[in-house]
């Protein structure tokens, strides 16, 4: 089978909200098809994550990377944040059925489906280990990984504020966009905490798993990284030097991958290979 969608499809996410994706499928596949779930305030396009597609799409892996349904972008304008109303609505079990949706789409596309492999970065990595008791993955690979989500509505004064006007803000770092958050966020983590766990999840895990953290991590604690191995009876794979983005950064102008983001992928392929 030989895919190459030259241009972005679209997929059925969360709440009937389309959403795209890039798939690309190698004429020398392997049989090894990676999805790639990107992280909070991001986006498939972002940064090198399309020279990360373009390294193992070479060595004959197939490579799925989407955007979650309510990110801020849209399918006319995937590229930042033009639609913070949809933002404002998004909430962790929204992603963990776009994921879904995405898993489906990708059977839909093969007569016999591939050895699926999840990648997830940051939040991404949270929500790739929230879908790995699906039958469907063979393994999963987490890049700077939050380990919680509960640690993100644990500031006691932060709720107060939120529930209290709504609605909160968080200042995008890099547009400069005050991105709304809607306290209904807030209120689905409650009624589905069990369910968002990601502890709960990591303990249950049986399948392979690769953890891979930045030491120079200022986003998501390296702490967060031996959590998840710890969970997972795993070693943490530590990258000396790495940040949160491994280096990368929007925009990503150059047709190399940044030296620390290339050691993880080449981490990865040793880990696929291996399996």
């Amino acid at each position: 089978m030989n895919i190459d969608l030259k241009k972005s499809e679209k997929y059925l996410g969360s709440n009937g909200r389309f959403s795209l994706l890039d798939l690309r499928v190698p004429a020398g596949f392997n049989g090894e098809l990676i999805v790639f779930a990107h992280g909070y305030m991001g986006y498939k396009d972002w940064g090198a994550w399309e020279l990360m597609q373009k390294y193992f799409t070479e060595r004959g892996f197939a490579y799925c990377r989407f955007n979650f349904s309510h990110n801020g972008g849209t399918v006319e304008n995937p590229i930042d944040f033009s639609d913070p109303e949809a933002f404002a609505e998004n909430n962790y079990s929204k992603e963990v059925f776009d994921l879904q949706q995405v898993l489906d789409y990708i059977e839909q596309k093969f007569e016999q489906l591939p050895r699926i492999h999840l990648i997830g970065h940051s939040r991404g990595g949270g929500i790739v280990l929230l879908n790995a008791a699906d039958p469907r993955v063979y393994s999963v690979i987490t890049l700077a990984a939050i380990s919680s989500v509960a640690k993100r509505f644990s500031d006691q004064a932060m709720m107060k504020a939120w529930k209290e006007a709504g609605v909160r803000y968080v200042t995008n770092q890099r547009t400069k966009q005050d991105m709304p958050h809607n306290w209904s966020q807030a209120e689905d983590f409650e009624q589905n905490r069990e369910l968002l766990s990601i502890e709960n999840a990591c303990k249950k895990l049986n399948k392979a798993i690769l953890v891979i953290h930045g030491n120079q991590d200022t986003s998501v604690p390296l702490e967060e990284g031996r959590e998840i191995a710890e969970w997972t009876g795993r070693e943490l794979v530590i990258l000396d030097g790495a940040d949160h983005t491994f280096g990368a950064a929007q925009p990503w102008n150059s047709d190399k991958l940044p030296p620390k983001l290339e050691e993880a992928c080449l981490k990865i392929e040793e880990f696929i290979s291996s399996l």
